[in-house]
């Protein structure tokens, strides 16, 4: 059958109403026939494997998908008996698609023998989301910790390095290196203690409706000038985005950990993409909210052509004290979970073809409001 006959026959009932349906609907949908081809996809299926329509028709799952991917075998099972198959948990990516966890729904199509509908509804996000709320009690955990902190280490730490600055001042060479290593530690648990506070402040943070190109282009602006100077920075902006409800300072310093990251993982001489889109479809609850729950349709994206994140860490990686680089706090990115958090949203991270990539998701500034 014929890809556009075979499309025709999936949309007969009401030609441009079919057509709208099919689109309008938030999971990806491919009509694929009994070879594994595929023959129709909808807007959703374009946007989760980064294709054009015109693209996807033109392939078969195993160039799609690979090979050894279970779809394959799935799809053809279900064009062969005629049966409808629901998989669960099942790795969906290619050659050219990083993978991620979906539940896999097959049947069989109406009045067209040997063809199915698959049907993906991808776990990653949900995923993430349940994990991140899973860590907010460590997060308020830390945050009393902090608190304990400020006001039981630091100012016995004033007093060792103000004792450290006398001695320095009599002492001999040896004297005076030993004194200031002293003044240096204290000065390093000072700033590691500061750090932490970020998690034991209750106050709720003033924010304002923000244009996030404007605190990206500031945001690249810092870090060409300083840590990110070797660093090639790409953009990619939808120019059409609405504006985000957000605390400058806190969206800045998250952007900045977020490209201070990614940088440190290439070296410093690597490649950084920064992009923004908008997708449909996400939501979370928000406790005490009239709705219940609450868009996050602005996606902001920081990608690198790094090594990624090791996949022992990445179930954890927002979780404070992890890190995967030698010397570093693990509350870089935990404070980054804590701000986007603070601002009604959520950052995720995956690991792609090319390197690591962490996105954040945040409502329109309308919603909040």
């Amino acid at each position: 059958m014929d890809a556009r006959v075979a499309e025709d026959t999936l949309l007969h009932s009401d030609g441009e109403t079919a057509q709208a349906i099919f689109n309008a609907l938030l999971m990806p949908v491919l009509l694929i026939d009994g070879d594994c081809r595929v023959h129709a996809a909808n807007g959703a299926a374009e946007h989760f494997f980064e294709q054009s329509e015109v693209q996807l028709r033109a392939q078969s799952l195993e160039a799609l998908l690979g090979d050894d991917n279970p779809l394959i075998d799935i799809a053809k099972r279900a064009a062969r008996d005629g049966t409808g198959i629901v998989e669960y948990e099942i790795e969906v990516g290619g050659p050219k698609l990083a993978r991620q966890p979906c539940e896999v729904q097959v049947v069989p199509a109406p009045d067209m023998p040997g063809h199915v509908v698959m049907t993906l509804e991808p776990r990653s996000v949900a995923l993430k989301i349940d994990r991140q709320l899973l860590h907010r009690g460590a997060a308020r955990s830390l945050g009393g910790l902090a608190a304990v902190l400020a006001h039981e280490v630091k100012n016995p730490l004033s007093g060792i390095r103000g004792a450290a600055q006398l001695l320095e001042e009599d002492a001999d060479d040896d004297g005076k290196s030993l004194a200031r290593l002293i003044r240096d530690e204290a000065d390093r648990i000072c700033a590691l203690v500061d750090q932490m506070e970020a998690f034991s402040d209750p106050r709720p943070v003033v924010q304002a409706p923000l244009n996030i190109h404007e605190v990206l282009g500031h945001v690249r602006q810092v870090a060409a000038n300083g840590f990110a100077r070797d660093v090639i920075f790409e953009e990619s902006y939808d120019p059409s985005l609405p504006a985000v409800l957000a605390n400058r300072d806190q969206l800045i310093q998250v952007l900045l950990n977020l490209v201070k990251n990614a940088a440190e993982s290439t070296d410093g001489k690597g490649k950084i993409r920064m992009y923004t889109r908008y997708r449909h479809g996400i939501k979370i609850g928000i406790p005490g909210r009239a709705s219940g729950r609450l868009k996050l349709p602005i996606e902001i994206a920081i990608a690198d052509n790094g090594p990624g994140v090791p996949e022992d860490i990445r179930d954890h990686l927002f979780d404070p004290f992890v890190s995967g680089r030698a010397g570093g706090t693990g509350l870089g990115l935990a404070i980054v979970a804590k701000f986007v958090r603070d601002m009604s949203g959520v950052v995720e991270c995956d690991n792609t073809k090319r390197g690591a990539v962490f996105r954040i998701l945040l409502p329109e500034a309308r919603e909040v409001s």
